[in-house]
């Protein structure tokens, strides 16, 4: 059974930083694609940043470009995401996913694992 577990968010002042964590279990990752999404409240899921797996290419929502970063660390089967100069703007729920045919987009429909999500506040 796959799993995906988020961690790190918390309450951070405008320009602060923060980093998320996920942890995948039951798979080893190859050629997989993992993302991030955000939702804030009263509105969509939005596409955060991406990368495949295998070769750790990434691309980033332009609200975040130059500001976060997405690594990995393979040894643990994990996904980082490192959040600096925090904007009120980016306060949402932040949700990890999972395409196990390596679909690292913007569409949340091409993934198929998500986890539960933790939550990020950003005050001003």
């Amino acid at each position: 059974q796959v799993q995906l577990v988020e961690a790190g968010g918390g309450l951070v002042q405008a320009g602060g930083s923060l980093r998320l964590s996920c942890t995948v279990s039951g798979r080893t990752l190859s050629r997989d694609g993992l993302a991030w999404f955000r939702q804030a409240p009263g509105k969509e899921r939005a596409f955060v940043a991406g990368t495949y797996w295998s070769t750790g290419a990434t691309h980033y929502a332009d609200s975040v470009k130059g500001r976060f970063s997405m690594s990995r660390d393979n040894a643990k089967n994990t996904v980082l995401l490192q959040m600096n100069n925090l904007e009120p703007e980016d306060t949402g729920v932040y949700y990890c996913t999972l395409s196990i045919q390596g679909f690292y987009g913007n569409i949340p429909g091409g993934y198929d694992y998500w986890g539960q999500g933790t939550q990020v506040t950003v005050s001003s």
